[in-house]
């Protein structure tokens, strides 16, 4: 039984991998501003609270309540995202920040907070996307989210290195289109080849196992360009 945070998990494939995971029999920590879709699960092996990933507070609650119940993290997986589709001449500055305070900075804040409770064989699986996979296609309309996730891919490459030699291990799946409510809602009528709980079962087996081969890594999880 592994004790799992998952962040982003009112819809798609964060609530999807909390379902997954309590099934399985690990403890789960939900974490999502709309925390409603969770509770109403009634599951007895996932806890959850509302939680803002860019309010200090909430990440203090996090830190209280790891403290308190479970002193140890297995797992991490930051899969909280913003997704806007705008032209960038019509992207205001704070558009931009916007999407850079979830995509990047909240990840970098909730990892800092957990970091403490994890162990040497614990991992963080931080969820990115092909679009910010250097090479890869773009699409116009997403340069503050593409930009983003490339920013993540990066910072996983660095943890790596600044906690090789006592853990945890970190690695980054870049994912290609998943018919998600947020894809519909930034791609309306697009339909995605991968659904969020085909996804949600890949990426809660990498989550488990993972760690015992890569460190440092990002992995393309596309059948798509991207």
């Amino acid at each position: 039984m592994a004790n799992v945070i998952i962040t982003g998990t009112s819809r798609g494939i964060g609530f999807e991998l909390a379902k997954l995971f309590a099934e399985e029999g690990h403890n789960v920590l939900a974490l999502s501003r709309n925390s409603k879709p969770i509770e109403e699960l009634n599951h007895s092996l996932i806890q959850t609270f509302p939680f803002d990933i860019n309010e200090e507070k909430d990440i203090q609650t996090v830190r209280s309540y790891l403290e308190d119940n479970w002193k140890t993290v297995d797992v991490l997986i930051n899969n909280a995202g913003a997704l806007l589709n705008k032209p960038f001449l019509e992207t205001t500055a704070e558009e931009f920040q916007e999407v850079y305070k979830v995509n990047v900075f909240g990840v970098a804040e909730i990892t800092k907070a957990v970091l403490p409770f994890m162990v040497k064989n614990s991992h963080v699986v931080t969820i990115s996307s092909m679009g910010g996979v250097q090479g890869s296609a773009k699409f116009s309309g997403l340069s503050a989210y593409s930009s983003s996730k490339g920013a993540v891919i990066t910072l996983t490459e660095l943890w790596a290195e600044e906690f090789k030699e006592t853990g945890p291990s970190f690695n980054v799946l870049a994912l290609g289109a998943v018919q998600t409510e947020m894809l519909e809602e930034a791609f309306p009528g697009y339909v995605a080849p991968t659904t969020a709980l085909e996804m949600a079962s890949y990426i809660k087996e990498f989550a488990i196992n993972g760690h015992k081969f890569y460190n440092g890594k990002m992995l393309q999880v596309s059948n798509s360009t991207p």
